[in-house]
This record gives structure tokens, sequence and C-alpha cells, in this order.
């Protein structure tokens, strides 16, 4: 399904699952490429909120929330399970549909989101990238 596409992707190739699940301030080119995804995910989430498909409450924010749940049993799984993402996600991709069945949890912060972004990338990323990224 379309909607499990790029967890798939994630599932496939630990390279893609931290480009979802992590920021790189220093690559412009693919924080440029990753900017212009976003944005046309937020274009598709109004048209689905619009169309009564989606929660009113759902945020970009909870797309990242959903790669990094699916980062982390597609790890806590590995061949053992190797499909086991699969029902993670569609149990989240059903939570996201109307209608609500209740009240969620504040958002975390934009900025503390990005912050861990930056903590789950890879070693390389330096305590002044960091910096520079957060706030």
């Amino acid at each position: 399904m379309w909607r499990e596409a790029a967890c798939a992707m994630q599932a496939a190739d630990s390279g893609f699952a931290d480009v979802l699940t992590t920021t790189f301030p220093t690559a412009k080119a693919l924080e440029r490429r990753r900017n212009e995804a976003y944005e046309g995910m937020v274009e598709l989430i109004g048209r689905a909120k619009a169309a009564g498909r989606l929660r009113e409450d759902f945020d970009s924010s909870d797309l990242v929330l959903l790669h990094m749940a699916n980062a982390g049993v597609v790890n806590a799984t590995g061949d053992a399970a190797p499909d086991a993402w699969r029902r993670v996600v569609a149990l989240l991709v059903q939570s996201f549909e109307t209608p609500a069945r209740g009240l969620l949890p504040a958002l975390p912060k934009h900025d503390a989101l990005y912050r861990a972004m930056l903590r789950a990338g890879p070693a390389a990323v330096t305590a002044q990238e960091r910096d520079a990224g957060g706030a």
C-alpha cells in the first residue's frame, strides 16, 4: 500500500532509515531534498484532512515519530521477525484515520524533535552540528 512505501524502504535499507529519522545539517543538498519531500507531505496531509480521511489533530511531526518508531522495530526485530514492522505501521496508520477515537497527548516541540533527529544520527554528527540545529 502506498502509505507504507517509505516504511518498507526504511525496513529494506538502513541507510534510507537514517535519512528518514536523522537530520544532517551540513549536507545541504540532502536537506534541500528532504525539505521538498516534507512540503509535499504537508500538502498531502492538508488534502487528506480536507477529504475527511485524516484525523484533524494529525501533524507532520507525527510522520517523524512514525519513522522513528518503525526504525526501532526494524532494528529490534532484525532477521528474527523481518516483517514485524508491517504490523506496527498498519496499527499506526489506522490510528491516523478518521474518526479519531480519542484525544492524543501533546506533540513534542518542533525543536525538541529536531534535536532528537540529530542525536539519532551517525556518530559523525558533531556537537557543533547539534548546537547549530537546535533551538
